[in-house]
């Protein structure tokens, strides 16, 4: 009877410690999920949050890559001649506002042409003509003196022919007739430099009514989109800066050459009122060695 009974005694420990064992296994498996089931949450959270941060990221390399390609031209400027990179921009700028500029470029241009040739044309050795006109006085008298200024070209030689002209009524007529005929050769010396002057003013004038007109059309774009991103007023502004910059190409060429051809014809203004005065003393002296 006791052999049973501590048989019995003994299996119930063996239970007991079996139950323990498992209890023990069963908690510490649950505890190893319930961490890995943390794990995997967390590591779900970090992948949602980069790839979060990756497409907001392509969202902007995308919307940088647009306006990019917005601003940038299809042809590559380097690969591109300055004749056709001036033509590229100046269709981008639009044939409105550029192609009025252009005009005023073309005639100032046109008339800045003109105004040279007459003006090289119009320049004359005047010491040398001097020099012809005293010869022909000794020579021949005024007559003769006449003749050589009909064969000479310019306003100083016109102007001689209108004093020698008029030389039989006295000096002072003369120098009446020097000073009102060199007043009229002025005036054709510098005819149509008004005209210079005022293409220099309206080339600028008409690249800043493009740029404002530009500017209008890039927010009338942002109002209608509802964003102001530069895809979006990209067109708008490269009109506008594109037709100040050529107003303002044009300005300068045209005054660079107004300036040289108001210089020409102030040296040959000079020029005719010293050689008038020589001319004077010459008759002066003539009429002197008369008598």
């Amino acid at each position: 009877m006791k052999q049973l009974f501590a048989l019995l005694t003994l299996t119930a420990v063996l239970n007991f410690t079996n139950t323990t064992n498992v209890y023990a296994l069963e908690t510490e498996t649950a505890t190893e999920q319930t961490a890995e089931d943390s794990a995997t949450q967390a590591k779900a959270e970090a992948d949602a949050k980069a790839k979060a941060e990756a497409d907001a990221k392509a969202k902007a390399e995308k919307e940088a890559q647009a306006a990019a390609d917005a601003t940038t031209p299809d042809v590559v400027e380097e690969d591109l001649s300055f004749t056709q990179i001036i033509k590229q921009k100046f269709i981008e700028g639009g044939p409105g506002f550029m192609g009025i500029v252009l005009v005023c470029l073309i005639l100032g241009l046109a008339i800045v042409i003109e105004r040279i040739v007459y003006l090289n044309m119009a320049t004359t050795n005047t010491d040398k003509l001097l020099k012809n006109i005293e010869d022909s006085l000794n020579a021949g008298g005024v007559e003769a003196a006449k003749e050589v200024c009909r064969n000479t070209k310019g306003p100083v030689a016109s102007i001689f022919y209108q004093g020698l002209d008029r030389s039989h009524e006295g000096i002072d007529m003369v120098e009446k007739s020097v000073v009102s005929y060199g007043g009229v050769q002025m005036g054709l010396l510098e005819k149509g430099i008004s005209w210079i002057s005022l293409f220099i003013a309206l080339a600028p004038m008409l690249g800043f009514m493009g740029t404002v007109i530009g500017m209008i059309g890039a927010f009338d774009a942002i109002a209608a989109a509802g964003d102001i991103s530069p895809a979006v007023v990209a067109d708008g502004i490269k009109v506008a800066l594109l037709t100040t910059v050529f107003g303002l190409i044009v300005a300068i060429i045209l005054q660079i050459f107004y300036n040289y051809i108001v210089a020409k014809v102030d040296n040959l203004v000079n020029d005719m009122e010293n050689a008038s005065i020589s001319l004077i003393d010459l008759l002066v002296k003539h009429q002197l060695s008369k008598k």
